[in-house]
């Protein structure tokens, strides 16, 4: 067993338990979106990542290969639905390269985010 240090309080033995403060990550909009769902809606895996100190090393995974499935699934799209012409039409071009963002992210909420 482990060695645990014990209070008393009363009539009552109460564990010492600490937990040592991770170092300041920067996440980004992914691992934030990550946490927030683990937070509401997975509460006893986030429990289980944050107090095995794992949450961080998790969530910046997360946001890795979020951002690396988006630029695959980027180009795989605009092999498959060609943009048009970027000097020809800016406006379409923007708009064009706007759906196909939006394509990717909704795949990659609904494969790593949300799961």
């Amino acid at each position: 067993m482990s060695n645990l240090s014990y209070r008393t309080a009363g009539d009552y033995l109460i564990p010492e338990l600490t937990i040592e403060k991770p170092p300041t990550v920067l996440l980004g909009k992914y691992g934030m979106m990550r946490r927030t769902y683990l937070k509401q809606h997975r509460g006893g895996t986030y429990q289980s990542l944050l107090l095995s100190g794992q949450l961080n090393e998790h969530l910046q995974e997360i946001e890795q290969t979020a951002q690396e499935r988006i630029e695959l699934l980027m180009s795989q799209l605009l092999e498959n639905e060609p943009a048009p012409e970027k000097k020809k039409d800016p406006i379409g071009w923007a708009a064009h390269m706007n759906m196909l963002h939006q394509m990717a992210e909704e795949t990659v909420l609904s494969e790593l985010i949300y799961s």
